[in-house]
C-alpha cells in the first residue's frame, strides 16, 4: 500500500488549526496534529482516524526553535520531506498601547511571526530537495487591509506573515515549492469569542452585520477549505498570494 504524504498543521487543537487538520487528512494526507494544547490536539487525532483518517499528535511550542526542528527531521525520516504544512498557531491577547510593554509586544511576535518563521525554515530544504511542497501560513485582514484597536501588536505580527510568504515564495518557487497565505475575516472560533481578548460573543453579533456575504461569521471549516485548495495541486500556478476569505467584509469597506 502507497504511503500517504505527510502534512503538518501547528495550532491544530482547536478551531482553524483543527479543522484545517481534518481537511488534509480527508484529502489522503497523513497530519502531524501540532499544538501545546494536548487534550484538544489528541481528541483532533481521534476524530480524524473515526472517519478513516490517518493522523498523529505531537506536542510542539512554535516558540522553541530546537523543538521545531526535532520534529521536522523526524517526520522527514519516516516520510522523506512534508509535502504540506499549514502554519497557524497564533494568539492575540488585548493590551491597550499604553500598557503594550516590549514583553507582551515580543510574545506575539514570537509565537504569531516567528513561530510560522522557524517552521518554513525546518521544513524548506527537504521540500526544495524533493522539488514538492506547498506551504500555507494563516495571517489576517488585521494585517493585511484593517487595523484592529488594542491589539498592534497582533496587527504586526499578521502583517509580517505576509511580507513572509512573499519573500518565501520567490525563494522556493524555482524549486516548485509554493508558499501562500490566507487573512480569515471574523470566524467563529474560541478565541474571537472569548470576550476578554476579542470580540466576545455580543461583539461577534455586531461585526457580522457588516459582512457582506448572509450577514455571518465564517465557520473555521471555511478557512480550512481554502488551506486544502492551497496545498493541492489545484493551486499549482498559485504562490506569493495572501488569499483574504472574509465574506467580502473589507471590499465593502
Amino acid at each position: 500500500m502507497e504511503q500517504r504524504r505527510a502534512a503538518m498543521v501547528s495550532g491544530a487543537g482547536i478551531g482553524i488549526g483543527a479543522a484545517t487538520a481534518k481537511a488534509l487528512a480527508a484529502d489522503g494526507f497523513h497530519v502531524f496534529v501540532t499544538d501545546i494544547l494536548t487534550e484538544e490536539g489528541n481528541a483532533c487525532v481521534e476524530e480524524i482516524k473515526a472517519t478513516g483518517g490517518e493522523a498523529q499528535f505531537v506536542p510542539l511550542d512554535v516558540t522553541d526553535s530546537a523543538a521545531c526542528d526535532k520534529l521536522v527531521q523526524r517526520i522527514e525520516s519516516e516520510f522523506g520531506h512534508i509535502s504540506a504544512l499549514v502554519a497557524n498557531a497564533g494568539i492575540a491577547p488585548r493590551a491597550a498601547y499604553p500598557i503594550l510593554s516590549d514583553d507582551k509586544w515580543d510574545a506575539v511576535q514570537d509565537v504569531n511571526l516567528k513561530g510560522q518563521f522557524r517552521l518554513l525554515r525546518a521544513v524548506a530544504p527537504a521540500m526544495e530537495a524533493a522539488g514538492d511542497g506547498a506551504i500555507v501560513c494563516i495571517a489576517s485582514i488585521a494585517g493585511v487591509t484593517v487595523g484592529w484597536d488594542d491589539h498592534w501588536h497582533y496587527c504586526a505580527a499578521k502583517g509580517g506573515i505576509s511580507g513572509m510568504v512573499r519573500g518565501a515564495a520567490v525563494a522556493l518557487a524555482k524549486s516548485g515549492v509554493r508558499v501562500n497565505g490566507i487573512a480569515p475575516g471574523f470566524v467563529r472560533t474560541a478565541q474571537i469569542l472569548s470576550a476578554e481578548n476579542s470580540l466576545g460573543a455580543e461583539g461577534l453579533a455586531e461585526a457580522e452585520k457588516t459582512v457582506p456575504l448572509s450577514g455571518r461569521s465564517g465557520e473555521p471549516e471555511e478557512i480550512a477549505n481554502v488551506a486544502a485548495f492551497l496545498v493541492s495541486e489545484k493551486a499549482s500556478y498559485i504562490t506569493g498570494q495572501t488569499l483574504v476569505v472574509d465574506g467580502g467584509l473589507t471590499v465593502s469597506m
